[in-house]
């Protein structure tokens, strides 16, 4: 403002150019402040003129006064509405620089590819050159097929997503998923932009689910034969006895009437040992299949549980349930059978899991907490009816089942590998309204302390 009042008094020397240096100075206060500030400034030179020029009438005064605080508010308004554009451009600039930033990130961890009408290649990234092998430098400018067996840029559509078979460099063949987003024309002659997934691993990781899931079967086999050879051995035992005993008293009483020849005898003696065969038959199939030693190994119940995962997406998409793992994988070193020990908590879920159907929001979950030094604890719990008092003395019985198309030896099965584990599988209500199946495992505390 001071400079200004110089100059207008040594302009004052050759003209009267009265408010024009005054102009400047409000116009660096509306680029610098803000309304109230630019307004004093106007004030301040309307003061400063009419103290320091001398008008020839009053009229003259206000109309000069009048004039510049027009042009004055004017230019202050076009200073402000300047600053105005040059935040919104310093604004869009930052976002601009923080959404590349951002494309930068995503592109980095994303392995994206580009190509032309021809197929070759445009742009990789990082990830996109992990995937096929090779380096950017030297995939650029070569065609897609060179790397993808088969393929032809003609026949991609908008949205595909298929599986090809990718060849590395070294020859190594592998499955890729390529998904394509086709781009419009453009001057850089991109025609499409591909993400590739290498599925190598998760092609792997189903062929080890299914696997996994083979061995669950046989297991459960011989599980449910060692039961049903316990159960029958039980169950025909007595009436082999009883028939045995019948033959001896027909065979006395025959002798004591005189009726007894030397042949039915002998017929009666060879019918007597079919029968103690048979009888000793069962046993030793019962002792084979229904004692099988198992080694129990140091086991951590929550990579017990993971490797389950393919296999209760499985069970989860058939029954319309969702299934829930919520293990405290700091304390869960156990000893167990692994194999056998998966066994018990699929069939605990699959019983669940057609426990729940027909109804929605149906909910498993598999918790494991330590309980105390030397225990494990694992439930296997869900969100449906419960079991019935009814049926609590019963549940465990072999060949006891209330399902039409069920044997009765799921849980009677799963209830003997609990007890090969040095446990008890019991029943109890669920916190999720249902039924909740405990059972304890053996802690190993040194592996938890190392």
């Amino acid at each position: 403002m001071a400079a200004s009042v110089v100059a207008r008094q040594c302009l004052e020397t050759v003209g009267h150019f009265y408010y024009l240096p005054s102009v400047p100075a409000v116009m660096a206060t509306a680029m610098l402040t803000r309304r109230l500030p630019t307004a004093l400034a106007v004030i301040l030179s309307l003061a400063v003129n009419i103290a320091l020029v001398s008008r020839e009438s009053l009229t003259d005064t206000v109309a000069n006064a009048l004039l510049f605080v027009a042009v004055s508010w004017f230019v202050a308004e076009m200073c402000w509405r300047l600053r105005a554009a040059q935040d919104r451009a310093r604004d869009l600039s930052d976002r601009l620089a923080h959404r590349n930033r951002v494309l930068d990130a995503i592109l980095a961890s994303t392995p994206v590819a580009t190509i032309d009408r021809d197929g070759r290649v445009r742009f990789l990234t990082t990830r996109a050159c992990a995937v096929l092998g090779a380096s950017a430098e030297a995939a650029v400018g070569r065609d897609l097929a060179d790397f993808i067996q088969d393929f032809r840029p003609d026949q991609l559509t908008d949205g595909a997503d298929a599986v090809w078979t990718g060849r590395r460099p070294d020859g190594v063949t592998y499955p890729v998923s390529i998904q394509v987003g086709l781009i419009p024309e453009n001057a850089d002659g991109v025609h499409a932009t591909l993400c590739l997934t290498d599925l190598t691993q998760a092609h792997a990781a189903n062929a080890r689910a299914r696997e996994l899931h083979a061995q669950l079967n046989r297991v459960w086999r011989l599980n449910s034969l060692g039961e049903m050879a316990a159960s029958l051995a039980h169950e025909l035992n007595q009436p082999l006895t009883a028939a045995t005993t019948y033959l001896h008293a027909s065979q006395d009483a025959l002798e004591k009437v005189g009726l007894m020849g030397q042949s039915a005898g002998r017929t009666i003696d060879l019918a007597k040992a079919q029968l103690l065969r048979a009888g000793a038959i069962i046993r030793r199939m019962r002792e084979l299949l229904a004692h099988e030693s198992r080694s129990l190994q140091m086991e951590r119940v929550s990579a017990m549980v993971a490797d389950l995962r393919g296999i209760l997406l499985m069970i989860q998409n058939d029954a319309g349930v969702r299934i829930e793992a919520d293990i405290d994988d700091l304390n869960d070193h156990v000893r167990a059978e692994r194999i056998q020990f998966q066994q018990a908590i699929v069939n605990l879920i699959r019983n669940a899991a057609e426990a729940l159907q027909g109804r929605e929001d149906g909910r498993i979950r598999v918790i494991g907490r330590a309980r105390s030094d030397t225990v494990f604890e694992v439930r296997v719990e869900d969100s449906g009816e419960g079991v019935v008092p009814e049926q609590l003395e019963t549940i465990f019985r072999p060949l006891t089942t209330t399902k039409s198309s069920g044997m009765g030896l799921g849980l009677s099965v799963t209830r003997t590998i609990v007890e090969s584990h040095g446990g008890t599988l019991a029943v109890e209500r669920s916190e999720l309204g249902g039924a909740a199946f405990v059972f304890g495992l053996m802690r190993e505390r040194e592996m938890e302390d190392a």
